[in-house]
């Protein structure tokens, strides 16, 4: 039967004579089958080999699907279940998704499903069986990925306080390249946006024409005009998720500016702008919820006076009106890190400073401010807040009072006491951004402060490496909504959990992966065929306990189909808070590897089973017909 239907499939294609590589090609792309062109070309060129010219037959083109297609690893599963070798009939396949998938509660009904969706032979599909065809194509698919499938929507509860979620963060979202001269531009929006982020940062500074403009200020980055960046905002906003957006502004605006901005946030946004507390109730208790702030976006800045005055004065005109606010500045942690083109302060200078950072705020200065109340009063639940310390916090801040503390003042605070800050974060959003001396953009690793529950760990988004891979990773869970639950530990005011004491909130995995093989690996730059040296890094990150690398042995001068059969074990003592990083790089020297790919996502995600791991680039883009294959096991 199934050679019947590949002959039926194939040969309109060679009515007109034999076919060539682009031929082939398309023949492939028709036949919905992912291929990389290297790999292919390698493959119709050892099919040539054995006749001379350019263009195969239809025998040829079968040999070529077979090589690239019906992989022996897949046969071998496929047989252990069939009962003739050729098909599998509706039982069998319950048995196999029960046995080796782990999916205890399929049913008949279950593998009938399958077999409609998957089975291309109709006769087969009729008789309620599967071809190996069928379930090469199960095998390939996303209900085989190692991503469980129910954490692709939205599972988690949405109706916990804002400060109870992770949320995606982007840093200086307006810049594509580095801190200092690269351009700003829209699309680090669009993208970001695209992406599930939540939390974008906007730094306005006043413009000509009385039009505020957005750059890094004091550096030679280009400048963007805020209103269309407002305008690309409400476009995308809620593309990608339906969850509140925050826009996080460093305002450097001189107030009669700061007007003009409040007035294009309100006529551009419209609706979508929270201009007042939700239900016109002040809860001073608790946060909302993302569920009760949907399509709604969120203005984080400076305010003046209260949530009570704000509504006091909803109904006034109060066009021109400023209020000063005073604020004290410690030298341990100054505003958002700006860097500014100076000359290096003397070393001797230096060494100064660095001395009186380490010591508790002693110098602070009283800075006055000056806000326009049309801007003041458009935050609502997201005040920006200056961190003083957790103890001023846990006496004098309010819930919807947040703090955004640079990542080296941030470490510092959580070496000396994970405890309080954990305490802190149970309370209070805490945003983290990266040091003003990161100026090439580079991103420090934000599962440090994941571990504490900081709710907005701002990377830059448009610097790709290990860092935006968790992000993009830990983001993939709950639908990809840019909100993901913290842990119980992590939300509970009253708990002891610290990273590197977990104590009672322990709840060892026992995880095992078996790395069966490769598919279609991208091959190495240095290769003028398709070949390249793979071996894959398994990584977890998590608690200082979990963190841990296991690395495959070197399949020499094979990316096309790399077998290892290596099994790989892991005990995770927070699974909650870990994340699983497959790599696969190309061994150069003995010294050096070159990236090929890799898949990040969260434990708690993981399929059990035999599961296809999907790859993506440097870039972050999904590489389309490369993957990994591997069976997983937990307990």
């Amino acid at each position: 039967m199934s050679h019947t239907w590949f002959w039926n499939l194939i040969q309109n294609d060679f009515k007109t004579g034999n076919i060539d590589f682009e031929g082939c090609m398309r023949l492939l792309e028709k036949m919905q089958i992912p291929f990389d062109e290297d790999h292919l070309k390698h493959i119709f060129k050892k099919t040539l080999d054995k006749h001379t010219g350019d263009i195969i037959s239809m025998d040829d083109f079968k040999a070529i699907y077979r090589a690239l297609v019906h992989r022996p690893e897949f046969e071998e599963l496929f047989k252990a279940y069939s009962t003739d070798g050729k098909i599998l009939p509706d039982g069998q396949l319950l048995k196999f998704l029960i046995k080796e998938q782990f999916q205890t509660e399929a049913n008949e009904t279950t593998a009938l499903e399958i077999i409609m969706k998957y089975e291309p032979i109709d006769e087969v599909r009729t008789k309620r069986m599967m071809s190996f065809e069928g379930f090469i194509r199960y095998m390939n698919s996303e209900e085989c990925s190692i991503f469980k499938s129910q954490h692709r929507s939205i599972y988690q509860d949405m109706n916990h306080p804002l400060c109870d979620y992770f949320i995606s963060s982007s840093h200086n979202t307006y810049l594509i390249a580095d801190q200092l001269m690269g351009p700003s531009h829209l699309w680090g929006y669009t993208s970001a946006l695209l992406k599930g982020c939540r939390c974008l940062e906007i730094d306005c500074w006043d413009g000509n024409n009385n039009e505020p403009i957005v750059y890094h200020g004091h550096t030679l980055t280009s400048k963007i005009s805020f209103r269309s960046v407002i305008r690309v905002i409400d476009k995308y906003a809620f593309m990608s998720s339906a969850y509140p957006l925050v826009l996080s502004l460093e305002n450097h605006c001189s107030p009669k500016q700061q007007e003009v901005m409040a007035e294009c946030l309100k006529s551009i946004l419209g609706d979508k702008l929270l201009t007042s507390p939700i239900g016109g109730e002040v809860d001073m208790t608790r946060l909302p919820s993302p569920e009760a702030l949907k399509f709604k976006v969120l203005i984080k800045n400076k305010k003046v006076g209260t949530l009570e005055q704000t509504l006091l004065r909803m109904e006034d005109e109060y066009h021109g009106e400023t209020q000063e606010l005073s604020e004290t500045d410690s030298e341990s942690e100054g505003s958002e890190e700006t860097i500014t083109l100076q000359t290096p302060r003397t070393p001797s200078k230096r060494r100064g400073e660095r001395k009186s950072s380490l010591l508790p705020q002693k110098k602070t200065k009283v800075r006055k401010t000056k806000i326009a109340l049309a801007l003041s009063d458009l935050v609502i639940y997201t005040k920006s807040q200056k961190f003083v310390s957790f103890d001023h916090s846990l006496q004098h801040q309010q819930c919807f009072e947040n703090n955004s503390i640079g990542e080296r003042y941030a470490r510092k605070l959580l070496r000396a006491s994970a405890r309080d800050f954990i305490s802190h974060t149970t309370r209070f959003i805490t945003r983290i951004y990266p040091k003003g001396t990161r100026m090439r953009s580079s991103n420090y690793n934000p599962q440090e402060f994941w571990n504490v529950g900081c709710q907005m760990v701002a990377l830059n988004f448009q610097t790709p490496g290990t860092q935006m891979e968790l992000q993009d990773g830990k983001f993939l869970d709950n639908g990809g909504c840019g909100y993901v639950l913290k842990p119980e530990f992590l939300r509970d005011r009253n708990t002891t959990f610290t990273p590197r004491n977990v104590g009672g909130y322990s709840k060892p995995m026992s995880l095992s992966i078996r790395l069966i093989s490769g598919h279609q690996l991208p091959p190495s730059s240095m290769s003028k065929t398709n070949k390249a040296d793979p071996m894959v890094q398994i990584e977890i990150y998590g608690v200082p306990e979990d963190q841990t690398r296991k690395k495959s042995s070197v399949i020499k001068s094979n990316a096309l189909c790399p077998k290892w059969n290596e099994t790989f074990s892991f005990n995770i003592q927070v699974p909650e808070l870990a994340m699983i990083r497959f790599c696969v790089e190309d061994e150069v020297s003995l010294s050096s590897n070159e990236f090929l790919g890799q898949y990040t996502l969260p434990v708690t995600s993981l399929n059990t089973g035999y599961r296809k791991i999907p790859l993506i680039s440097k870039d972050g883009i999904k590489l389309e017909s490369a993957s990994l294959f591997a069976h997983v096991w937990y307990y």
